[in-house]
């Protein structure tokens, strides 16, 4: 490479000047044409503007590129290892309290319903014969006189009075009243005391059994569930602390030298073509008549 660039180098020196030496050639060439002059013609030329090209030089700035070493810092990565703490998960036992159910067996007092026998006087009533004395009524015949009329007849004639004009009333087989006192019989009673029997009612209390249920307490037991604490071993995972060495990529500048092309201006004549009017004698031309 850096062969390469001397010989750039070279051929572009060489180039510059090659260049001036013809622009000094193409001067001098110019100035001989101008000292040249018409003469010697019998009679002065028919003088004409003719278009020409000049070749004239004009300063330009070339840019060229100047190999150059140059000392420059370049980033490259570079692998460190550092020591760094990392976290991990390992496995680890642990005693915990579980609480569980159980059945438990608890003994409580129950309420229940015990048959007894009882001795109780219920009240009854019995039917009994009780004597009475009792007054009635006895009829009876009784014999007594009472007095009545009856009609007797009297004997004979019997002067019964006179009338308005004298005359005697008589009469015969005449009646009278007679009282008299009559047997008779009637039917009386008399009140006479009686002992009979009448059936009554009477309250008497009968011994008597009968089977009650009294409330009694009675030992039982029930089942229950029951708390309880259970330490079991469970796997737990326990955050540690680890130190491992772990690669790093690290950026560092090293100086490197590199063969860098800066441009540089270079002023150089380069030649152009320039159109200019002169005046140069008119040639003749022998198929013309005379006229141009």
């Amino acid at each position: 490479m850096r062969t390469l660039t001397l010989m750039l180098w070279v051929v572009l020196v060489f180039a510059a000047s090659q260049a001036v030496s013809i622009k000094k050639i193409d001067e001098n060439t110019e100035s001989s044409r101008e000292k040249r002059s018409p003469g010697g013609w019998h009679s002065p030329p028919r003088l004409v503007w003719k278009e020409e090209y000049k070749k004239v030089w004009k300063t330009e700035k070339k840019l060229v590129w100047k190999p150059e070493w140059r000392s420059e810092k370049i980033p490259v990565w570079k692998t460190d290892h550092v020591q760094k703490w990392q976290e991990e998960q390992v496995p680890a036992w642990k005693i915990v309290k579980k609480p569980i159910w159980r059945d438990v067996q608890v003994p409580i007092w129950k309420e229940v319903q015990v048959p007894h026998t009882v001795k109780i006087y219920k009240p009854i009533f019995k039917e009994i014969q009780t004597p009475v004395t009792k007054k009635i009524q006895v009829p009876e015949w009784k014999q007594s006189f009472i007095p009545a009329w009856v009609k007797e007849g009297v004997p004979g004639e019997k002067f019964l009075g006179k009338d308005e004009h004298g005359w005697e009333y008589t009469s015969h087989d005449l009646w009278r009243k007679k009282m008299i006192w009559k047997p008779v019989w009637r039917k009386v009673f008399r009140t006479e005391h009686k002992q009979e029997y009448i059936k009554q009612k009477k309250l008497e209390w009968q011994e008597q059994y009968q089977t009650v249920w009294r409330t009694d307490k009675k030992q039982a037991w029930v089942t229950e569930k029951k708390q309880e604490w259970v330490e079991e071993k469970v796997q737990v995972w326990k955050t540690v602390k680890k130190e491992i060495t772990v690669p790093i990529q690290k950026k560092v500048f090293v100086e490197k030298q590199k063969l860098v092309h800066v441009p540089v201006w270079h002023t150089v004549e380069v030649p152009i073509w320039k159109k200019v009017w002169k005046l140069v004698p008119l040639e003749h031309d022998h198929h013309q008549h005379g006229w141009d």
